[in-house]
């Protein structure tokens, strides 16, 4: 059990934002649904889809899974990764209008604002062990290749704006290549050339669709195994808090 929790540790400080690497910490052990080997269990199941899962109020595949699942009764049930995450819920507002109105301008779906959101909870100034800083985490040379001044003096990663058209961009170059936003926020997670690889080993093509990274979940890192489904849970609570426990939140959607 501590070895497996050990593991789980490395890898998300390693490669997931610094908003989820700092939720789990919060937690301190694997959060427990159940038993701790019901829970172990959960975050390691293959993909389930449901017909009967809900896409209403939604842009970006509502996929039924059981890491999203997981994901989100971790958010919601574990007291201290609940109160983290209901930080970010407050900050959302605040960044919300600014980010939405550039996905429309760019046509992209407005469900990857939880993107966002696992990456560093909102916070602007947000910096990981491994250097990516800002609300979409960047690190230096992806930044940079995609317009961001990063140096001594200034670093405009941390700048909301131009972060965010820097990862629309870069978002819109990973969609164009693979042909899904799953894909695509794989290929944000643990880089573009690995994700390329792996599908073309798995299925013959770089381009898929969204239900394609399930189909090369096992392949991936474990920290981008969870990536995604940690946005769609973070998407999930998010359009209906109240339903998850998050009292006082006025974010009115729908699954």
């Amino acid at each position: 059990m501590n070895r497996i929790k050990r593991i789980l540790e490395s890898n998300l400080k390693r490669n997931l934002g610094v908003a989820s690497m700092t939720l789990l910490a919060a937690a301190y052990t694997i959060p427990r649904v159940g038993s701790n080997t019901q829970s172990i269990q959960a975050m390691l199941l293959p993909a389930v889809v449901s017909a009967d899962n809900s896409s209403a109020g939604w842009d970006l595949s509502n996929i039924d899974n059981a890491r999203v699942d997981s994901w989100v009764r971790i958010f919601s049930t574990n007291p201290k990764v609940k109160s983290r995450f209901s930080v970010w819920l407050d900050r959302k507002p605040t960044y919300e209008p600014m980010i939405s109105a550039k996905l429309e301008e760019r046509d992209m779906p407005q469900d990857l604002i939880y993107l966002a959101m696992i990456e560093s909870g909102f916070n602007p100034k947000a910096k990981s062990p491994k250097k990516a800083g800002g609300l979409w985490q960047f690190i230096s040379e992806t930044g940079q290749r995609y317009g961001l001044t990063v140096n001594k003096k200034v670093d405009e990663r941390n700048h909301p704006d131009k972060a965010t058209d820097a990862a629309l961009s870069y978002l819109t170059d990973l969609h164009e290549r693979f042909g899904s936003w799953y894909l695509a926020a794989a290929a944000y997670n643990t880089g573009e050339n690995r994700v390329g690889r792996i599908m073309r080993e798995v299925t013959g093509s770089e381009k898929g669709t969204d239900h394609d990274y399930y189909r090369i979940s096992s392949r991936l890192p474990r920290e981008t195994q969870d990536y995604v489904p940690m946005m769609i849970a973070a998407g999930r609570i998010s359009k209906n808090p109240a339903k998850y426990g998050f009292a006082g939140a006025d974010i009115p959607a729908s699954e």
